[in-house]
């Protein structure tokens, strides 16, 4: 008896052991992976706080993306035969993230040729806003870094001009021009305007030199799109069906087709429609409801007030959160709401700068929001102003902040979240919480104090914005699987979002680069979904609280497999809707 004893001791003692080695050889491989991901990619590292990355650049010179696309399958093949059963929950979830990434990232490199075929891709790669934007590190350094990255310019352009293959795709070709252009531009004046100050001659000399040469490499580059690419370009820029499906299946777990997306993409289209008509006929009956809309607009800030006005009402909407028990707020730490730095308007209405999840310095956040131009045309300065009313202005409030953006930033802080959990995040989760929580916090009773004109108003300009996340989501799939050109696209938008031609066009032509913009609205239906079978499962137990933190608290995986985290039964994590 006691020889059998001994003997399962063991037994048990080796398996112990054989789990434990397997678990140690899955965290020295998944730090193997971490590392030669950044290595390849610094500026990432530089953006989550990770700062032995400062003043690095990734190096595009065909031989090196060769050897990433070998380590890439090295990895991919090293993870695969992993015994995931093995690996403890958290390390499941790992692994699952980091075999995504690596199926995501072959997928960019040899189904999409993003570097042979997209010349946006090079178009802003001298990217040193952060080095401005974010104080981690004395100014001194930070030009140094400046002056390394830029110094790198005219090797990177000729490997980008080299890489690229003959004949590209027209919209590709004329934004990357303009993207370019827009970066020298920076380079050549806002850059300098932020650097004003600083007294050290001879470190602002090397850092002359650098600029200089940085920019002519940009405007080379621009030039060179403008007289070899233009004359022999196409309109073939959809990914096709094929490729759709391997961008749902590998960035996002999700294996319903592009097909099905529509339909329902189609079908929330006219029930948000029906929304906005049935706010406006509250509104005013008299009129029509894009009339309405463009009332709405005229209740705005003055020029004066437009900062000091939100900055009161997102103390409000962090209060209304607590209040009404909608999230924990794990931190007392505010957001902070300031005018965006004139060095970064170009391209910016309102923005949430968060650091990185390994930031220890600069660990300050930003809420922007772009000011009126005094030198604007009295035109200008009210459509700019129209596009902050009142309302809208609290719904970006709820999207950007509170619970948006910087509330995930704030929980996957404080959670327990692993490294890969903290690098890695899903594009219909970030983006699909954040546009989930504008609709939720109006459910919730947000901006109805009782005045059901006043509520309406709210729930009008969220819809605006809902119908364009979800014009978006027929867009990317008509666009990339059934040949929608962008004029016809711009139309769409013009008819289902109500908007003009140019924010239209702008929206129409991003679909053509960005197809995974349709996760806005898929992972806001996702979240949906999940919260329906969670309050099902939970039953008394269940609180809008407890969802969302729930929700936080689990880095910031695919909803799929979010399901899995939260519901115990097995059997319906897949279904999406």
């Amino acid at each position: 008896m006691k020889k059998h004893i001994l003997l399962l001791a063991l037994t048990v003692a080796f398996l112990g052991c054989n789990k434990t080695d397997k678990n140690e050889d899955f965290g020295k491989l998944s730090e193997d992976y971490l590392k030669g991901y950044l290595d390849w990619r610094p500026q990432l590292g530089v953006a989550l706080g990770l700062h032995e990355y400062d003043g690095k650049i990734a190096d595009y010179a065909k031989a090196s993306i060769d050897t990433e696309i070998a380590r890439l399958k090295d990895f991919d093949k090293k993870f695969s035969e992993i015994d995931s059963a093995s690996l403890d929950t958290k390390e499941y979830y790992d692994w699952k993230l980091l075999r995504s990434n690596i199926k995501n990232e072959l997928f960019s490199f040899e189904d999409l040729k993003v570097y042979t075929k997209n010349p946006m891709t090079y178009a802003g790669a001298i990217d040193v806003n952060i080095y401005v934007k974010r104080n981690f590190a004395p100014i001194e350094q930070q030009i140094k870094s400046i002056i390394a990255i830029e110094n790198e310019a005219p090797k990177l352009y000729e490997a980008a001009k080299a890489n690229l293959q003959d004949s590209l795709a027209l919209p590709h070709i004329q934004l990357a021009i303009e993207i370019a252009r827009g970066s020298a531009s920076f380079l050549g004046k806002d850059l300098l305007v932020a650097l004003k100050d600083v007294k050290n001659d001879s470190l602002m000399k090397a850092f002359n030199v650098a600029n200089t040469k940085a920019i002519a490499a940009i405007n080379d580059y621009a030039d060179f799109l403008e007289k070899e690419k233009l004359s022999k370009a196409h309109n073939k820029y959809a990914i096709g069906k094929e490729n759709y499906q391997k961008m749902l299946l590998y960035g996002e777990g999700i294996t319903m087709s592009a097909d099905e997306i529509l339909a329902i993409g189609m079908k929330e289209l006219q029930k948000e429609q029906a929304a906005f008509n049935a706010a406006a006929k509250i509104i005013n009956p008299n009129k029509k409801p894009i009339d309405v809309y463009n009332d709405i607009q005229k209740e705005h800030p003055t020029a004066e007030s437009l900062i000091p006005d939100a900055k009161k009402n997102l103390e409000a909407i962090r209060q209304f959160l607590i209040d009404h028990k909608i999230v924990t707020m794990p931190s007392e730490v505010r957001v902070k709401l300031e005018e965006t730095p004139a060095f970064a308007r170009a391209t910016s209405t309102a923005s949430m700068d968060t650091p990185g999840p390994f930031e220890t310095k600069a660990t300050e956040a930003y809420y922007y929001i772009t000011p009126v131009d005094p030198k604007w045309t009295p035109k200008q300065q009210e459509d700019w102003l129209a596009s902050f009313n009142f309302y809208t202005t609290d719904v970006v409030s709820i999207h950007e902040a509170y619970p948006g953006h910087y509330t995930q930033f704030l929980h996957l802080n404080a959670s327990d979240a692993t490294k890969v959990q903290k690098v890695f995040g899903s594009y219909a989760y970030i983006e699909g919480w954040a546009h989930y929580t504008e609709i939720m916090m109006l459910d919730a009773g947000f901006g109805n104090s009782g005045d059901p004109i006043k509520a309406a108003k709210y729930r009008m300009a969220q819809s605006g914005d809902a119908l364009l996340r979800i014009c978006r989501l027929c867009v990317s799939i008509k666009t990339h699987c059934y040949g929608m050109n962008v004029d016809d696209a711009t139309k769409f938008f013009m008819d289902n979002w109500y908007q003009g031609d140019k924010p239209s066009r702008q929206e129409a032509l991003r679909g053509t680069y960005d197809p995974g913009y349709l996760f806005y609205t898929l992972g806001k239906l996702q979240i949906l979904k999940l919260r329906e079978d969670f309050k099902k499962q939970e039953g008394d137990n269940y609180s809008l609280q407890k969802f969302h933190d729930a929700m936080l608290d689990n880095g910031m995986m695919p909803i799929q497999t979010m399901r899995e985290v939260l519901l115990k039964d097995k059997t319906i994590w897949n279904k999406i809707l």
